[in-house]
């Protein structure tokens, strides 16, 4: 009977659905990266990063399309490698930071496409609009670290218009989108 009732539990727990494990993107230990490049006329390109992000996110490789993933920005940590331009950057030119000194990504599903591919769709708040964004991604690789955690990693870019998120200044039809590259590494909770 005993023999019975451990092959039973054993088999009802193999017939769990998998959970998926909830992530903190590791930003303390600077692997993941929020970087942006827009053309500068059309003549070469500028390059910039925002420093200081928080997100997290839940994930399950066997049900990728249900998992989630929020992201933080502090918009006043532009950083452009030159300081009069990032103070451009902060003004109501551009971000806006004394007004909107945040900028929120909410994940609202995914769509998977070939191998470890697929597409982010979620609601970006920037410079106080929300607008339906679809980051093009890339799972990148999971598994155990040196020190006793598990980590999952992902990569993603997108293309956004300046003009859709009320951003006033007007660098010419090179300059009118802004490429933005995420790479977020997840150390699970």
């Amino acid at each position: 009977m005993k023999k019975l009732l451990l092959a039973a539990s054993v088999a009802a727990m193999m017939t769990l659905p998998a959970q998926a494990a909830d992530y903190v993107i590791d930003t303390q230990g600077a692997h993941a990266f929020v970087q942006f490049k827009i053309s500068h006329l059309g003549y070469s390109w500028l390059y910039g990063r925002f420093n200081t992000f928080s997100g997290d996110f839940s994930y399950d490789a066997d049900k990728l399309t249900d998992a989630k993933i929020q992201l933080t920005i502090d918009t006043a940590s532009v950083d452009s490698n030159h300081a009069e331009r990032d103070k451009h950057l902060r003004s109501g030119d551009f971000l806006n930071v004394s007004k909107h000194p945040k900028a929120t990504f909410v994940s609202t599903k995914i769509v998977p496409k070939a191998g470890e591919t697929f597409d982010l769709h979620g609601k970006l708040t920037l410079n106080g609009v929300t607008k339906e964004v679809v980051i093009a991604a890339e799972k990148l690789g999971e598994g155990k670290d040196p020190w006793g955690g598990y980590r999952a990693g992902f990569a993603g870019t997108t293309t956004l218009s300046l003009k859709d998120f009320d951003i006033k200044m007007d660098l010419g039809p090179a300059s009118s989108t802004v490429q933005l590259d995420l790479t977020v590494e997840g150390i699970r909770k």
